[in-house]
This record gives C-alpha cells, structure tokens and sequence, in this order.
C-alpha cells in the first residue's frame, strides 16, 4: 500500500519558520517533521510514499537528494576523477516527491495523483503533525468495515490549563488536560480509489468537500485513537514537540 502525505500549504501561522522553507521541512529534534511521519509510516510497512509538493517544493526535493547522495563516507579520488560512497545507513524508502500547483486544495492535490494511486486503496496524511496511532490496525480497521473511506478521530490536545468548579468557586485547576469536547480529524485517512473521483477540480477541499459528502452518504468510517496526536501549527507547538523529543519522550517514536 502506498501512502501519501500533503506537504504543499503555506503554514502561514508558522511564519517564523515558513518564509525559508515549507512546513514538513520544519525541524524537530534536527530533522524534519516529514522525516518523524515517513519513520512511523515504514514501522507499519508503509515504505513507498507519495509526497504532494506546493509552496516551496524544491526545498523538499533537495533535501531527499542530498539525503542520498550525501549519506555516509566519501572518497574522492581526484586524479581519477571519480567519487565512492561508502558506509551509507539509508532508509527503506520509495518517495515520489510530485508537484500538485502553488495553490491547490487538499482534494486537487489527490486529483493530481489520480494516477499513482488507482492501483488500490492508500493511506493519506498530513506534512504537519505526528502521532502515535497503530497504523496497522487502522488498515486492518478499514478492510473490515467495507467503506470508502475510514478518517482517524483524535482528542486534540488543550491549549490552556483546565478549571475545575465546585459551585461557583474554583476547587481546582489543570496545567496541561486533555480536551474533552470531542473528537477532531487527525488525518491518517484509508481511501479507497473511488474516493478521487468524487474531486471536481484543483479547489476542491478533502476536508470540507470530499469527506463532507462521504459522511453524508454513509461511506466514513471513524477509527478512534485516543493516544497521542498532535499537530505543528505554531512555533509554541514546535517547541513542545522538540521538547518532547529531547527528553526522550516522544510518543510517536515507535520505531
């Protein structure tokens, strides 16, 4: 099964970081967050990936360049003119970095790969965000329901410390509580190939358009991960991942 990951918005609420380079590029613990998605996808035996490129492209693409052909030793041997690699630790990976437009929607940007994708259903996610779920059980998930479509449900995490009331006074109070509101789309969609045939045009929303009408006509399935999920919005988000990662208690860290 191949696996697709949407790295073309212009994260514009991470500004700080996004005027030099795109979002998936953005780096936590002195990689990628694109690396941190594509290390989780190959623990569940998700190798060949299909990067969707928009805003700054070429940075993405020079990077998995530079990734091969600078991994490891080199011997350069100048009067013959020639350069050996040598002692090269690479990644069991297929990517297929794919320009989709500057300005195309979620939904256009799988219109564009309509091609590399008909040969069954993939998995679809977002550049931005790293979690936990069980990937392999989230496949076993969508084959057994006979669905187009199966989205994983999350419980975003808080932004602010929680109160707790006794009356009208305040009888306690959270630092960091998970939210209780519901759940929330936290990416890592299985599609089966139809669902791309249900995208009209380049502006066409995943979110709001496709998976709006899949709802409606009773082919969305939910898989609820009530693990850990979170995105990379902000730079206060970026922190708290490197955070995490440089205390060793990343939850995405599964392999």
């Amino acid at each position: 099964m191949k696996a697709v990951i949407l790295a073309g918005g212009l994260g514009t609420r991470l500004a700080e970081e996004t005027e030099v380079k795109p979002k998936p590029m953005v780096d936590v613990g002195g990689k990628p967050i694109l690396w941190h998605i594509m290390k989780h996808l190959a623990h569940h035996a998700l190798t060949e990936v299909v990067v969707a490129l928009g805003y700054k492209g070429e940075y993405i693409k020079r990077w998995f360049h530079d990734a091969v052909t600078l991994n490891g030793s080199l011997t350069v041997d100048f009067e013959k003119g020639i350069a050996r690699h040598h002692g090269k630790d690479m990644e069991g990976w297929v990517v297929h970095l794919m320009e989709t437009g500057l300005p195309t929607n979620t939904g256009g940007r799988l219109r564009r790969l309509k091609r590399q994708l008909a040969e069954g259903p993939f998995l679809c996610t977002y550049g931005d965000g790293v979690s936990d779920v069980d990937v392999t059980k989230l496949l076993e998930f969508h084959k057994s329901h006979g669905k187009l479509a199966t989205l994983t449900a999350v419980r975003p995490p808080a932004r602010y410390g929680g109160l707790f009331f006794d009356g009208d006074l305040v009888s306690t109070f959270t630092e960091k509580p998970q939210a209780g509101e519901g759940w929330i789309n936290g990416g890592y969609l299985v599609l089966e190939p139809e669902v791309i045939d249900l995208i009209e045009s380049d502006s066409t929303s995943l979110e709001s358009d496709v998976l709006t009408k899949l709802a409606q006509d009773r082919q969305l399935a939910a898989y609820r991960h009530p693990g850990f999920w979170q995105c990379m919005d902000t730079i206060r988000d970026k922190k708290f991942l490197e955070a995490l990662w440089a205390d060793n208690k990343a939850p995405w860290k599964v392999w």
